[in-house]
């Protein structure tokens, strides 16, 4: 059977199942007694379109119908609590791992960028008032002062906790900008994401240059490792969606986009809890007098702790079910 024949006699059940998670989505109460069924049967077809090599489209489209499916069937009569476990355990981590395409073009041109603007202001230095003004080249060698030998701020925990929340806000507001962008056809997400890797770059270059290293590293290497994966991750929601209006294959770029959608979702909001934690890691640890060597050790170990969450978490589960 060629991709036609199956799409024909498949597409009925699929649109039947989609009306239904969409009812049941937005909070109604459809008749489910049809659900377990769509669901074997979306997911028997998603097993047939890979073992044929159906158009790539096709197969983002089955494999997002089906992972909706498998939250409503498994998850939706749990508790709120449970629920609330089940997307941090399973749904997220795979997600990420679902779009490792993405995810890898991400981080290749976050970090990679990053890598490239750093040792090339370190090899010539004045090439960081290239991209900086010399007032926030100035303000970010007073904020990193190597003679504060750490970042203290007045104020106490009432302080802490207005820099929570101003972390929070533009932590989120860049995450949202690099993902929500990705609708330029993945422009925008490129642009933002590669920006961001080039200021991460030219700002560690120039602070290693002027010897404020031994104050930056300490303070950024705690809240770096979520904050910084969680703006890789919004890039590569943002090239999904973007790359679903270039290449929406059988689709119309209409239909392409919300199944894209739907399939970033949890990215986002896994993205935005991710970003949470490093604004509470950034307002109430990163400037604490703890010694260096501490701070190097914890930013270590979440630093592990975030690749192997993102690349482990959820896998047994799936193969207990798979079998």
């Amino acid at each position: 059977m060629n991709q036609n024949a199956f799409c024909t006699l498949a597409e009925p059940n699929w649109r039947k199942l989609d009306g239904l998670l969409t009812e049941l989505e937005a909070g109604k109460r459809p008749d489910p007694a049809e659900l377990p069924r769509l669901f074997r049967q979306v997911s028997k077809d998603l097993a047939v379109a890979r073992s044929r090599g159906f158009d790539s489209s096709l197969v983002e489209r089955l494999n997002a119908l089906a992972l909706r499916a498998h939250q409503v069937v498994y998850v939706t009569r749990r508790g709120t609590l449970t629920r609330f476990a089940a997307f941090w355990t399973s749904t997220f981590p795979r997600a990420v791992r679902s779009e490792w395409r993405a995810m890898t073009a991400a981080l290749l041109l976050f970090y990679g960028g990053g890598l490239v603007f750093m040792l090339a202001v370190l090899a010539s230095p004045d090439l960081a008032y290239r991209f900086m003004s010399p007032f926030e080249i100035d303000q970010m060698q007073q904020m990193y002062d190597p003679a504060n030998e750490m970042i203290t701020r007045p104020g106490g925990a009432s302080s802490d906790l207005t820099m929570f929340g101003f972390y929070i806000y533009n932590n989120v507001g860049i995450a949202f900008r690099t993902f929500a962008s990705g609708l330029a056809f993945g422009l925008g997400s490129l642009f933002f994401v590669a920006f961001n890797g080039l200021v991460l770059g030219v700002v560690s270059g120039h602070l290693i240059n002027v010897g404020a290293a031994n104050v930056f590293f300490p303070f950024v290497i705690g809240h770096g490792a979520p904050e910084l994966t969680a703006i890789a991750i919004s890039g590569a929601a943002g090239f999904r969606i973007g790359w679903a209006l270039v290449a929406p294959g059988r689709l119309r770029r209409a239909e392409a986009l919300k199944v894209a959608a739907r399939a970033v979702l949890p990215l986002v909001y896994g993205a935005g809890g991710m970003l949470v934690l490093a604004a509470y890691l950034e307002g109430f640890w990163s400037a604490s007098a703890a010694p260096k060597t501490v701070k190097y050790g914890v930013g270590a170990c979440l630093w592990v702790a975030t690749a192997a969450y993102l690349l482990l978490m959820g896998r047994q589960r799936g193969a207990r079910r798979a079998a």
